[in-house]
């Protein structure tokens, strides 16, 4: 029998979780916990509310993996039910200033899998802070779309499904994003760093 650790494809997983093995919902909390926590960050800064929306979110699948779809692409499917999950817990609890989700301050923050120690040289570090500048200053919705796009390597549908919004909507919101962009900086350079940032 072929182990878990042996078979990283998510649907395989998926389908061991639907069927009730414990090891294999075990390995989709560990697979996807970090991605969650990071997304789920960007909405509200209570860090132990969003670990709580997760394992509450990890929780509800559990329970109703029975009637759970077993054709899904399972990242976004997990990112879009975290969002909405916050959100509810959220308007549940008004009074706790710091759940607030969807952004008391229309924050949300792009970080760079690139340490500053890793960054080579010192025009590479005025690059990155360049291009995390320019992203923080796109409007939350467009923010979004570009991590989710870039960051995540979802596709138009995925993105869809996570932001609950229409495909035609994503695209519009990312070309929006990235002709803002490239009013501070030519395309070529912009493709070349979010390679470079993205490998």
């Amino acid at each position: 029998m072929t182990h878990l650790k042996d078979v990283p494809d998510d649907k395989i997983i998926w389908q061991r979780f639907l069927a009730g093995e414990v090891e294999a919902f075990d390995h989709l909390m560990k697979l996807h916990f970090r991605t969650l926590f990071h997304y789920g960050s960007k909405f509200s800064r209570d860090k132990e509310f969003v670990k709580d929306n997760i394992q509450d979110l990890f929780l509800v699948l559990w329970e109703r993996r029975q009637n759970l779809s077993s054709d899904i692409a399972v990242k976004p499917y997990m990112m879009a039910s975290l969002r909405r999950l916050m959100h509810r817990s959220a308007l549940s609890k008004p009074i706790l200033a710091d759940t607030s989700v969807e952004n008391t301050n229309g924050n949300f923050d792009i970080e760079f899998s690139v340490e500053e120690e890793y960054i080579e040289n010192e025009s590479s570090l005025v690059v990155t802070q360049k291009l995390k500048k320019l992203l923080d200053e796109l409007p939350l919705r467009q923010k979004e779309v570009v991590y989710l796009k870039f960051f995540q390597e979802m596709d138009r549908s995925q993105i869809s499904e996570v932001m609950n919004i229409s495909p035609q909507t994503v695209s519009n919101l990312l070309q929006i994003a990235i002709k803002q962009l490239k009013r501070h900086w030519k395309s070529e350079l912009l493709i070349l760093i979010f390679i470079h940032f993205l490998i």
